[in-house]
């Protein structure tokens, strides 16, 4: 049986100093490795034991990080293990193979939004109309595929993203709040699609995923088999699946558990 294993970066595998919820005594922590390095700083971390169970996967599944990063954010990420065959940015927007985007993926994803949703151009003078300087701290545009604003979490009035995410809803967009990003982003454009082109051309009969956002849920319903951490958007919304394993950790803790279930699973799998 051919694995497909496809994770989630950020709050999934990886983790900022924010996000790394260590709740434990100083002295109990665990030990961790810097795989993210931005302007010169340490950016994003996992557990020393996360790294190796990382680096069992990669010798003998084929572990495809998907994320909704910019291909140049998921390139400062550096990943321990094999170097990954394919890797899917934005959102599904780029499918990489041995670190360059695939031309035929990107055109067909290109025809795909033109005929299904409204344009960028519409949706990017919408979002500077109706956002407040009070609590907008940035606006930006995603590799010519879909928008975000980083806001002040703390100001943002409390129906403000479902209000623009029933205005998105009817041209084909939708919304999802990650901590301080607001993204909108074309509803064909998924990770799940991505994932799936990987599988119909290494022949995957067994797709393992994992992700802690609504950007993940399209993912994790494709998938054979999911799991999903304690916290994270789909945590507060309670979502769940048939065929979805909630972990009760929280934090890189969950990273390292994720990891350890893509590696049960894959040994179930194999057998």
């Amino acid at each position: 049986m051919s694995i497909l294993i496809a994770s989630d970066l950020d709050r999934t595998l990886i983790y900022s100093a924010a996000a790394l919820g260590l709740t434990m005594p100083d002295a109990e922590a665990p030990r961790l490795l810097c795989v993210e390095v931005h302007e010169r700083k340490p950016l994003s971390y996992m557990t020393e034991s996360a790294v190796a169970l990382l680096t069992e996967l990669t010798a003998d599944t084929l572990f495809v990080p998907t994320t909704t990063r910019t291909r140049k954010q998921y390139q400062r990420i550096r990943l321990p293990g094999t170097a990954p065959k394919y890797a899917i940015c934005a959102n599904g927007g780029h499918l990489l193979v041995d670190g360059v985007s695939d031309h035929d993926w990107r055109a067909q994803v290109a025809g795909t939004l033109a005929d299904e949703c409204a344009p960028l151009e519409e949706i990017r003078a919408h979002l500077a109309a109706v956002a407040d300087p009070a609590w907008l701290r940035k606006e930006r545009v995603a590799e010519d595929l879909f928008a975000y604003l980083v806001v002040e979490r703390a100001l943002l009035p409390e129906d403000w993203v479902k209000e623009l995410g029933a205005w998105a809803e009817c041209r084909g967009w939708t919304v999802s709040l990650q901590g301080r990003k607001i993204y909108a982003v074309p509803k064909p454009l998924t990770k799940s699609a991505a994932v799936g082109e990987v599988a119909r051309r290494t022949g995957a009969t067994l797709t393992l995923a994992a992700g802690d956002s609504l950007l993940d849920a399209d993912l994790l319903l494709a998938a054979d088999r999911g799991w999903r951490p304690g916290h994270g958007e789909l945590a507060e919304a309670g979502w769940s699946a048939p065929h979805l394993t909630v972990l009760p950790q929280q934090g890189v803790a969950a990273g390292e558990e994720i990891l350890r279930e893509f590696g049960r699973a894959a040994a179930v799998g194999r057998s």
